[in-house]
C-alpha cells in the first residue's frame, strides 16, 4: 500500500497489544502520545488492513453516556486516545488514570513529520477548499507525501459517502485526516476506512483551520491549564457554545456522579 522514499526498507512489523481503560463506561487507551505515534507507524508498516483512530473528547463522552450503539461504535475503533485535558483529570478522579493528553492537532502534526521522513502518503479531506489547499501547500513545504485533498462539503456537491472514499482510494493513501465536524467526521470514518484503501484515517476536527491560519491554537500554558476549549469558545462562540458550555457542564456531572458512585 505504501510508496516509502526508494531508501527506506518495507518489513512486516508486530502492532503492541491493545491496552484499555473505560471512562464513563467508553473505552479510551491509555497511550501516550509518542505510543500512539509508534503504533500508527506499526499498522502502517504493517501493511495489512485499514484501520481508524477517535480522538475521544469530553463532547464525544456526553453523547455516549445515553446512546449504547455509540458507545459500542466508539470501541470498535483500532485506536481512542484522549483529545481534552479534562478527560486525563477524569481519569485519574475516577481511577483509571490516562498518561497524558493526545491532542487530534499534535498527532497530525507528528505524522506529518513522519510522512516527511518515511514518505506516507497523506490525503487531506476537510474545511473550505481555500483552507485545505493552504494546508495542503504548508504539509508540502514540510516535506510531507501529501497524494490528495478534497473539501469537506462533498455531501452539498451531491457526492455520497462512498463516491468520496472512492475517490480517496484512487490516490492510494496511507493516511487520511479527516478534517469535518462530529458526528459527520465518525460516520464516514467508520463506514468507510476500508473503501478508503488507507492504512488509518485520522480524524482532526477544525485541526485544518488552525494549520491554515484561519483559527489560533491556545497557548501553551492554557493547554495546561485544560482551557483550551475557551480559548476556542471565544474565536466561534456560535458554533461552540453549545459543545462547551452546555456539554463541558453535562461532563462535570457525570464525572462528579461517577466518582460518587465509585464511593
Amino acid at each position: 500500500m505504501s510508496l516509502l522514499h526508494p531508501h527506506i526498507t518495507r518489513h512486516k512489523v508486530r502492532v503492541a497489544p491493545r491496552r484499555t481503560n473505560r471512562l464513563l463506561g467508553a473505552r479510551v487507551d491509555p497511550l501516550t502520545m509518542d505510543e500512539t505515534v509508534e503504533t500508527i507507524e506499526d499498522l502502517i508498516e504493517e501493511d495489512s488492513g485499514h484501520y481508524n483512530h477517535l480522538a475521544m473528547n469530553a463532547a464525544k463522552l456526553v453523547s455516549a453516556s445515553h446512546d449504547q450503539e455509540l458507545v459500542d461504535k466508539f470501541a470498535s475503533a483500532t485506536l481512542v486516545t484522549a483529545d481534552g485535558q479534562s478527560l486525563v483529570w477524569a481519569s485519574k478522579l475516577l481511577g483509571a488514570p490516562l498518561p497524558e493528553r493526545v491532542a487530534g492537532i499534535d498527532l497530525m502534526d507528528r505524522l506529518v513529520d513522519a510522512s516527511a521522513k518515511k514518505g506516507y502518503r497523506i490525503y487531506l479531506l476537510g474545511a473550505t477548499d481555500a483552507v485545505v489547499r493552504q494546508v495542503r501547500w504548508r504539509f508540502l513545504a514540510r516535506g510531507a507525501n501529501v497524494v490528495g485533498f478534497h473539501n469537506g462539503f462533498w455531501r452539498r456537491d451531491d457526492m455520497t459517502d462512498q463516491q468520496m472514499a472512492d475517490e480517496i482510494a484512487i490516490t492510494n493513501p496511507d493516511i487520511v485526516f479527516v478534517g469535518v465536524p462530529s458526528p459527520l467526521k465518525e460516520d464516514f470514518v467508520f463506514a468507510h476506512k476500508d473503501r478508503t484503501g488507507a492504512a488509518i484515517c485520522v480524524g482532526v476536527g477544525g485541526s485544518f483551520d488552525v494549520v491554515a491560519g484561519i483559527t489560533s491554537r491556545a497557548p501553551k500554558m492554557v493547554q495546561r491549564m485544560g482551557m483550551e476549549w475557551f480559548w476556542r469558545l471565544a474565536q466561534e462562540p456560535r458554533r461552540m457554545f453549545k459543545r462547551y458550555l452546555v456539554g463541558n457542564s453535562k461532563f462535570v456531572w457525570l464525572v462528579v456522579r461517577a466518582r460518587l458512585n465509585r464511593d
